[in-house]
């Protein structure tokens, strides 16, 4: 923020100023937005403490920290989610307290929560406009010509290819987080937060998306853009957030920010590793074969491969290629239309989740929201509920037995918690993450499905999963690891198999590939 010279412009009235209480005026006539000792606390918990935030119109503020630093709550008490103990709120220089989303909304505030709240069974246009649909003129009645309309003139702006009447359910992840995007556009906000919004999309539909961002700014709407990607956050950001432990630590100019900066005000402390060290933990024995996997209803088709005992095997591709596909199917979540799976030299049959985990297999999915947490419930009855088995006394669970293997799984994956009889919907994207691998690890897999498994958590988080993943392989157990960040792969895997069009275009030795290789063989069947 410079004390350059600049002129000001008043309705009706032109005046020029100079020094530094002209760039003073400019300044405050810029800001859109501006929280100030902002204050939340949950049971057991401070969220916020004296938390603070600046958005200018017509730039991207990243908002940055680790996972339980408070980012979301300070973002939810701006949307009307939460209701903040104190603190205070200006929108254009007018004081707000917004007690609902649907008030923030009106007054010109979106958010696209990472963990995605649609409509599944609803087409594309009812969740763009619901709650708001266009009404035939002099009639009660929805207009769906209308509605169609408004939903092809909001995605020719925003340059998508998606058709208004296709079902939510039957898109992919990707598009439906674009599709959310375009929601909050619809509004015509001033302020659009975005948090983690490439989490699950491919690398076109994010330069897809900062096209968009870019329009969105220079229209003068604020973006407030929470992301753990650092490369993303230094390309696409104007000035950088820094938030740690419930409070504010620094804003800077993202310009004069490196990814070690960032990271040191982060965590508190210098992280000179994105990676652990690599060992050697693959043992001669398969543990794993899969012959001819294709699926009834996906495209996934006469897929092979093996594991080996304590081996990290990744699995790439282009979103769509049939990743999550394979898992599902191996874990019995999805229909097989043919193929055979062998364990340790022997066939079985899992037909569905429960057999595949009586086989010693888990599988953590892709969207924590819709099919890994189960929200209504605490954290320990989410850290136990695939074994419960374990804690039976005739008819009765052990409640004692419950605790203490949630305790040991708190400690183990360093969770941020009050307590056990927290809704695990109160932790942040990357606490319930943990509870959710906490979970899996007590069923103690053979092997382990991973899909995306350090989605919208922080870089310190992320060493930790990728520590947890390497002791695992150590003890023998082995891993099958979807990841659509490429420098995961590399840097954790052993070998990587690579997907296109729902077949296995090639495999690579992930020591001895490149980032190119990888993404040629993504396109072999596209």
């Amino acid at each position: 923020m410079g004390q350059e010279k600049v002129s000001l412009r008043k309705e009706g009235i032109g005046q020029t100023f100079s020094g530094v209480q002209e760039s003073r005026d400019k300044q405050r006539q810029e800001i859109l937005l501006h929280m100030e000792g902002m204050n939340k606390s949950f049971p057991g918990v401070k969220a916020l403490d004296n938390a603070r935030l600046t958005v200018r119109a017509g730039s991207v503020h990243a908002l940055m920290g680790e996972n339980g630093a408070g980012k979301s709550t300070l973002m939810k008490c701006l949307f009307g989610i939460y209701s903040k103990d104190s603190g205070r709120i200006f929108l254009e220089g007018k004081e707000v307290n917004f007690k609902s989303s649907r008030e923030a909304l009106d007054n010109g505030v979106a958010m696209v929560h990472q963990e995605l709240n649609q409509a599944l069974k609803r087409n594309v246009m009812d969740n763009i406009w619901l709650g708001r649909y266009p009404k035939m003129k002099g009639l009660p009645l929805v207009s769906e010509k209308q509605m169609y309309q408004d939903t092809v003139e909001v995605f020719e702006k925003l340059g998508l290819d998606i058709n208004p009447r296709t079902i939510m359910s039957k898109m992919p992840v990707s598009q439906r987080q674009m599709v959310e995007i375009a929601k909050a556009v619809s509004f015509n906000s001033k302020i659009i937060v975005l948090d983690e919004p490439t989490s699950s999309l491919t690398e076109v539909e994010v330069e897809h998306l900062f096209k968009i961002i870019n329009m969105l700014k220079s229209r003068g709407c604020g973006i407030i853009y929470i992301s753990h990607k650092m490369d993303e956050i230094l390309r696409i950001s104007d000035e950088v957030t820094i938030m740690r432990d419930g409070q504010y630590i620094a804003t800077k100019d993202a310009e004069n920010l490196t990814k070690e900066e960032i990271i040191r005000l982060m965590v508190g402390r210098e992280m000179t590793n994105q990676f652990p060290q690599k060992i050697d933990t693959v043992q001669d024995e398969e543990i794993l074969r899969v012959e001819g996997l294709s699926a009834q209803y996906s495209l996934l088709n006469d897929v092979s491969f093996s594991l080996k005992k304590g081996e990290i095997l990744g699995i790439a591709g282009l979103d769509g290629s049939g990743r999550t596909e394979l898992l599902e199917n191996i874990f019995g979540a999805a229909t097989r239309r043919g193929g055979k799976i062998y364990k340790e030299g022997q066939l079985i049959d899992n037909a569905c989740p429960k057999s595949a985990i009586g086989n010693g297999f888990a599988l953590l999915t892709e969207e924590r929201r819709a099919t890994g947490i189960f929200s209504i419930l605490d954290v320990k009855e989410n850290t136990v509920v695939a074994s419960l088995k374990k804690y039976m006394t005739f008819i009765f669970l052990n409640d004692k037995a419950m605790e203490d293997k949630t305790d040991e799984m708190i400690n183990a994956m360093s969770i941020k918690t009050p307590g056990q009889k927290t809704k695990i919907r109160a932790l942040s994207g990357g606490n319930q993450q943990k509870v959710i691998f906490g979970r899996w690890l007590l069923t103690e897999p053979d092997v382990l499905l991973l899909d995306e498994p350090t989605r919208g958590i922080d870089v310190g988080a992320k060493y930790e999963i990728y520590q947890l993943i390497q002791n695992l392989a150590k003890e023998g157990k082995s891993v099958v690891m979807v990841s659509s960040e490429m420098s995961e792969l590399l840097g954790v895997c052993n070998r990587i198999l690579v997907m296109s069009g729902g077949r296995l275009a090639g495999e690579v030795d992930a020591d001895n590939t490149s980032q190119e290789e990888i993404m040629t063989l993504a396109a072999k069947y596209v």
